[in-house]
């Protein structure tokens, strides 16, 4: 299914809008399906689809692996996605396993796991490409939330020094 990014013939009230240099519905306004790249334990799977000027894109819609660059040696390489932790683009795409640009993931390499961040758009590329980090970013909650407990300290009597 194809997705139109024009404007509607219908006005909010329901009347049809008239309009003196209304085209047919040109190519440049004609969108794509949103390719929802998933967490697969088989085979990766890739859609080739046409472009505009005999141009292809490749979507990734299961991806198995990800090309996982070092910070620190600048060393790439490939690496197995264990799971998806954090998606900034919508929480519910972390039960999904849906992994698209800024999504952090668990990746593993001979039995050592560690967490990366997709920097690439895996929908729009047809490979998962990520930067390591050495842990994932931590949950920031609103002020309003966090509680803090008050302590009080206990002061001394102040008493009158006795004389005789």
């Amino acid at each position: 299914m194809t997705l139109w990014h024009q404007k509607s013939l219908r006005k909010s009230t329901g009347g049809i809008r008239k309009s003196r240099n209304r085209a047919s519905k040109y190519l440049n306004q004609k969108g794509g399906e949103f390719a929802e790249t998933t967490l697969s334990t088989k085979e990766s799977e890739i859609k080739i689809v046409k472009g505009r000027g005999h141009s292809h894109k490749l979507k990734l819609r299961k991806a198995t692996t990800a090309n996982v660059t070092d910070t620190q040696t600048r060393k790439t390489t490939p690496m197995k996605i264990v799971w998806v932790h954090e998606n900034a683009a919508n929480r519910l795409y972390v039960r999904r396993n849906i992994i698209t640009k800024g999504t952090l993931i668990e990746v593993e390499k001979d039995g050592i796991k560690s967490f990366a961040r997709v920097t690439n758009r895996p929908g729009q590329e047809g490979q998962v490409s990520a930067i390591s980090s050495d842990k994932p970013a931590e949950v920031k909650k609103a002020p309003h939330i966090v509680k803090t407990a008050k302590k009080t300290v206990p002061t001394k009597a102040k008493t009158a020094p006795v004389t005789a």
